[in-house]
């Protein structure tokens, strides 16, 4: 296999056949945002991971009370609801990273038709993601 330069292909369904230039523009163009949705989303995952463990964090004073207590006591309320909204968090964050994955594949499935202008939009469009979603981690 080798890539070529073709304006026809067709990309990860069978009905997503291009068969005209203005059909690979329009392509190329599609598989470009979605490289940038993929970096943006690895961004926001990363943003929302330090957030969770940043509000996650149970006070050390809260830590010295609870060793105090009896071991026989249930667990208090606070942190009860900490569990709770860990496992929401959680949750989401694995849900994100399914739809990360999905991406990730789409476009590696898109690269692997061995078109040099998908291959291209694809490249690009991961360039351009990170270019723009990464200054979004220092407002954090």
């Amino acid at each position: 296999m080798h890539f070529i330069f073709s304006n026809e292909v067709v990309l990860l369904f069978d009905f997503w056949s291009v068969h005209s230039p203005a059909g690979m523009a329009l392509s190329v163009l599609v598989v470009l945002l979605l490289a940038v949705l993929y970096e943006s989303i690895k961004v926001g995952k990363a943003k929302l991971l330090y957030q969770a463990t940043v509000g996650m964090s149970i006070p050390t004073s809260q830590l010295t009370e609870e060793t105090d207590q009896d071991s026989s006591s249930s667990d208090s309320p606070s942190v009860s609801r900490t569990r709770l909204r860990w496992f929401f968090c959680h949750f989401g964050q694995s849900l994100i990273h399914v739809i990360q994955v999905v991406i990730g594949y789409f476009m590696m499935l898109a690269v692997m038709s061995y078109n040099t202008w998908i291959f291209f939009g694809v490249i690009l469009g991961s360039a351009v993601g990170y270019y723009l979603a990464y200054p979004l981690l220092s407002m954090v």
